[in-house]
């Protein structure tokens, strides 16, 4: 990991450190794919950030004028096993919930499939006018079983069918609408209007990792069960 404006390179993700904020950037031709090495790239960059003491958050985006297509299920057709493919984007997926930094989706372009729930699974997302974001799998006679996982925990099961049950992604406008994300920009500013939301989440200082987990933990949770989980951590804050 580097500081200032020189980028850190693996594969098909750049890693460039600007101040606190780690920015991770998918770059896989025209539309940023993912497979299980660029995936458990991801994933491992992720990790790192969250152990590094310097990285206080993390803003994911694309290359070129997409954000993520999902997966790269060509070699799927041509006989590939899926199972390492969808364990991957699981494992990847089901990390985001369990890191202590904020972590801000820059939706420079379409996020299609698990490009989608990458949208979904990050904490703030920022995406231009003209993206599209959801998955499209219906639409082509499939069902996207891992990728809708973060969309109905973020969105709901019915405003999430809204898009998963038809194959039409939501225009960005319709995405900030059901709170797929918070602001929708012109061409240019999806990043550094990102930047803004992690900034507001540094304010949290040292009770922002814990804090952050708790908000995903107490989701899961029934309402009595989230307010009992709730108390010692409230009681902690205080040091006792």
């Amino acid at each position: 990991m580097t500081n200032g404006e020189d980028g850190v390179w693996s594969g098909a993700v750049e890693q460039e450190t600007i101040g606190a904020i780690s920015v991770l950037t998918l770059r896989n031709g025209e539309r940023n794919l993912l497979n299980p090495a660029i995936l458990t790239d991801i994933r491992t960059r992720l990790q790192e950030c969250d152990d590094n003491p310097d990285i206080r958050a993390v803003l994911l985006t694309g290359a070129g004028e997409t954000f993520c297509g999902g997966l790269d299920i060509a070699p799927i057709k041509a006989g590939a096993d899926p199972a390492p493919f969808g364990r991957a984007l699981m494992e990847t997926l089901r990390i985001f919930p369990r890191l202590g930094l904020p972590v801000a989706a820059a939706v420079n372009g379409d996020a299609l499939a698990g490009g989608a729930s990458f949208v979904a699974a990050c904490d703030f997302a920022v995406a231009v006018d003209t993206a599209r974001i959801g998955t499209m799998e219906v639409s082509a006679g499939m069902w996207p079983m891992i990728a809708q996982v973060p969309i109905i925990h973020r969105l709901g099961p019915r405003l999430a069918m809204e898009n998963i049950g038809s194959g039409e992604p939501f225009t960005a406008e319709r995405a900030r609408e059901v709170g797929l994300v918070q602001a929708v920009v012109e061409a240019g500013r999806a990043a550094a209007v990102a930047r803004e939301w992690l900034d507001k989440a540094l304010r949290a200082a040292g009770a922002g990792a814990p804090g952050r987990r708790s908000v995903y933990e107490l989701a899961s949770m029934s309402y009595d069960d989230a307010f009992d989980a709730a108390l010692p951590r409230f009681t902690g804050l205080f040091g006792h």
